[in-house]
C-alpha cells in the first residue's frame, strides 16, 4: 500500500510540476503568458544558447588556424578555460552586477544565482518569460564570448596563468558592469541606447580590452624589422580558420535570434536573415576591396570581412531591414580591412584581426544603427536623437573598457607577469606552458 501510495505521489508530482514553475516564472511584465508560449520560450532560450556555446569551438579554432602550430594547444586551452572561468564568475557575481536589482551603474541582487532565486531580484528581465536558470545560462554564454574575444590578440605571448585572472576578472565585472549600463536597466538603457544582441555590449567590449592587452604586450618576436617594417607571421592552418569562421556563423543564429529570448516567429525570421545578410556581404565587401587593394583575394581578410558583417549586424538585427543589413556588413567588411591595417601601422600585434572585427565594427554596429534603424533612424527620418545616444554608448563602454582594462593588465604585469620570456616565445607556448604539443610527429621550423 505505502508503495501504491508512493507512486500516486509521484504521478501528481510530475504532472503538477510544469505548472507550478509556470505560475513561479512564466510572466512578461507581471502577466502570465500560457503555457504553450512559455515552454516554447525556454525550449528556443536554452537551444540557442547551446549555439552560442558551441561559438567557443568557433573561436578555437579560428584562433587556432591564425596562429602558428607550436601555440595551438595554448590557444585551444585558453578558450576552453576562460569558459570555464566565465561560468564560475557570472554564477557567483557576473549576472547579479549585469542584471540584479540595483543603481543605474550596477546591480546588487541575485548573487549565486539557484533554483531558489527569486524572479523578482531580475527587474531587467521582466520582459522574458523563461526561468531565472535559462535566463542565466543564455546570459552566461555572451559574458563566455566577451571572455574569449581577447585571447585571440593576445596569442602567442601571453603567460597561461595571467590569461586565467584576466579571463576571470573580465566575467566577474567589467563585462557585467558595462551591460548593466545597457541591458540591465542601467544609465544608458534609459536613454534610449538600442543594441538588440551585443555589437557593444559583448564584442565591443571583448575587443576594447583586446587592444589594451595587446598594446601593454608588444608585437610577437619577429612581427617588425629593426627598421620598423612589418613581416607577416602566417597562421599554420587556414582550413581551419574556414572551419572556425564557418562554425561562428551557425552560431551566429543563436547569438542573434535568441535575443529575443522568446518564441515569436516574425522576429526570429527577421533577424535570422539580417544576419545572414550581413555576413555574406561582410566576406564580400572585404574579399573585393583585398583583391583591389592587394591584387588577391585574401582568405584571411574575407574570413574576418564575414565575422565582422556578423558582429556590426548584432546591435541592429532587429531593427532594420534586410537592405540596411546588406549595407551594414557591407560597410563593416570594407572598415575592417581598413583597421587591420591601421593597427599593423601602429604596431598593435594582433594575431587574429580581434581588435579590428570585434572592436571597430562591434562600435561601427552600433553607430549604424543609429542610421539605418526603420523606426528611430536618420535615414528614416527620426533625427539626430538615437544616432547620438548610440554615440554616447559606444564612447562610455570603449572608456570604461579602456580604464578598467589598463588597470586589469598593470596589475598582471606587475604581479604574475604578463609576457612569457623570449626562450619560450620562440620555443612555442605549446611546451613551454603545457608540456604538449598539437602536432607531435610534426617537425615544426616556425
Amino acid at each position: 500500500m505505502v508503495g501504491k501510495g508512493l507512486r500516486w505521489w509521484v504521478f501528481w508530482a510530475v504532472l503538477l510540476m510544469p505548472s507550478l514553475v509556470w505560475a513561479l516564472d512564466g510572466k512578461v511584465d507581471g502577466k502570465a503568458v500560457s503555457h504553450a508560449q512559455y515552454m516554447a520560450d525556454t525550449l528556443w532560450v536554452v537551444i540557442t544558447a547551446c549555439l552560442v556555446f558551441f561559438m567557443q569551438a568557433g573561436f578555437a579554432m579560428l584562433e587556432a588556424g591564425f596562429t602558428r602550430a607550436k601555440n595551438a594547444v595554448n590557444v585551444l586551452m585558453k578558450n576552453l578555460m576562460d569558459f570555464s572561468m566565465a561560468t564560475v564568475a557570472y554564477w557567483a557575481v557576473g549576472f547579479a552586477i549585469m542584471f540584479g536589482n540595483g543603481s543605474p551603474l550596477t546591480g546588487f541582487t541575485g548573487f549565486f544565482v539557484g533554483p531558489g532565486t527569486s524572479p523578482s531580484l531580475f527587474s531587467a528581465l521582466a520582459w522574458t518569460s523563461v526561468p531565472v536558470l535559462a535566463a542565466w545560462f543564455f546570459q552566461l554564454v555572451f559574458a563566455g564570448t566577451a571572455a574569449t574575444i581577447v585571447s585571440g590578440a593576445m596569442a602567442e605571448r601571453t603567460r597561461f596563468p595571467a590569461y586565467l585572472l584576466y579571463s576571470l576578472f573580465i566575467s566577474l565585472i567589467i563585462y557585467p558592469v558595462s551591460g548593466h549600463w545597457a541591458w540591465g536597466g542601467g544609465w544608458l538603457s534609459s536613454l534610449g541606447f538600442k543594441d538588440f544582441a551585443g555589437s557593444t555590449v559583448v564584442h565591443s567590449v571583448g575587443g576594447w580590452l583586446a587592444l589594451v592587452g595587446a598594446y601593454m604586450l608588444g608585437p610577437r618576436l619577429g612581427k617588425y624589422t629593426k627598421e620598423g617594417k612589418l613581416q607577416a607571421i602566417p597562421g599554420h592552418s587556414l582550413p581551419l580558420a574556414f572551419l572556425g569562421a564557418f562554425i561562428l556563423w551557425l552560431g551566429w543564429f543563436g547569438f542573434n535570434p535568441g535575443s529575443t529570448m522568446a518564441a515569436v516567429p516574425a522576429d526570429i525570421g527577421l533577424i535570422a536573415v539580417t544576419t545572414n545578410m550581413a555576413a555574406a556581404t561582410g566576406g564580400l565587401g572585404a574579399m573585393f576591396f583585398a583583391w583591389l587593394k592587394f591584387g588577391k583575394p585574401d582568405a584571411g581578410l574575407t574570413i574576418n570581412g564575414a565575422i565582422a558583417g556578423l558582429v556590426a549586424i548584432t546591435a541592429p538585427c532587429a531593427f532594420v531591414s534586410v537592405l540596411g543589413a546588406a549595407i551594414i556588413g557591407l560597410v563593416a567588411g570594407v572598415v575592417m580591412v581598413f583597421a587591420v591595417l591601421f593597427f599593423d601601422r601602429i604596431r598593435i600585434d594582433d594575431p587574429v584581426g580581434a581588435i579590428s572585427v570585434h572592436g571597430v565594427c562591434g562600435a561601427l554596429g552600433t553607430l549604424l544603427l543609429g542610421l539605418f534603424d526603420v523606426k528611430d533612424g536618420l535615414f528614416y527620418g527620426g533625427g539626430l536623437k538615437q544616432l547620438g545616444v548610440q554615440a554616447l554608448g559606444v564612447g562610455a563602454v570603449f572608456v570604461w573598457c579602456m580604464v578598467t582594462g589598463f588597470i586589469l593588465f598593470g596589475a598582471l604585469k606587475a604581479t604574475v607577469g604578463l609576457r612569457v620570456g623570449k626562450d619560450e616565445e620562440v620555443e612555442g607556448l605549446d611546451l613551454g606552458e603545457h608540456g604538449s604539443e598539437a602536432y607531435s610527429k610534426l617537425e615544426m621550423s616556425s
